[in-house]
């Protein structure tokens, strides 16, 4: 059977589940149906305040994660070149993994604009994940090839070219995969409680705060959808450049 097939049969099984359940709870305030949810997504995506909302986000989580996966890089080269670094810094990489979410976003609430804390939490909480990834990647570099540059005087560059970005590669993949979901939910988590102007996560809020289901279960579809497409983007872009000679 044809993966594509399959994951559709899989989404509409589920989604069969759902409207079971809604029809069996009978109360649309406390579980709309995916045709109440799919009505409110397109009542919604009518709106202008809609996409700027949405687009608002994706430019706020974009910029974190742009930000943690280029500092994340230069910190596990330089923590890896630099034992003292790694020795000094390595506290601050377990006090963000230990940290909630929740307490950064309200202290930085203290520090910084609103608008700023989506980017500054989607920052934090990307940035172990590709600092760790990609220098333990740097530490399995295979140590004979490491030998084999020097015996043959690679420059630097081709030291990079050569040995290291293709022995990291598969490790900063992984990172940056991994990095983009976290990035994605914490920078939302982080609107709902920071409330900045045009957001998904503002929206989120409002829709609790007014009871309105319908439109809480189509934000939240929309949140599983965008997710969905950036991982798939990501993915793509990553092939891309590795099929690239």
């Amino acid at each position: 059977m044809n993966k594509y097939v399959r994951r559709g049969l899989v989404g509409l099984f589920w989604i069969g589940v759902w409207q079971l359940l809604a029809m069996a709870v009978k109360l649309p305030l406390l579980l709309p149906g995916p045709g109440d949810t799919l009505r409110a997504l397109f009542r919604l995506a009518g709106t202008a305040s809609f996409w700027q909302s949405t687009g608002m986000t994706l430019a706020r989580v974009a910029a974190g994660y742009v930000c943690a996966v280029a500092v994340g890089v230069v910190l596990a080269a330089a923590c890896h070149r630099f034992q003292w670094l790694e020795a000094l810094l390595s506290p601050v990489r377990t006090v963000i993994r230990a940290t909630p979410v929740t307490s950064f976003v309200i202290l930085v609430l203290l520090w910084i604009a609103r608008g700023r804390v989506p980017v500054f939490i989607s920052f934090l909480m990307v940035l172990p994940i590709v600092w760790t990834g990609v220098q333990e990647a740097l530490r399995a570099v295979d140590r004979d090839l490491m030998e084999m540059t020097r015996a043959y005087r690679f420059t630097r560059m081709q030291r990079l070219k050569y040995l290291y970005a293709p022995s990291v590669r598969p490790g900063f993949t992984a990172a940056c995969m991994t990095g983009l979901g976290f990035a994605w939910k914490s920078g939302i988590a982080a609107e709902v409680i920071a409330l900045p102007a045009l957001s998904v996560g503002g929206n989120l809020y409002n829709t609790k705060v007014y009871l309105e289901s319908a439109d809480l279960f189509a934000w939240t579809l929309t949140v599983i959808l965008l997710s969905m497409a950036l991982e798939a983007a990501l993915k793509a872009a990553m092939r891309g450049r590795r099929e690239k000679p």
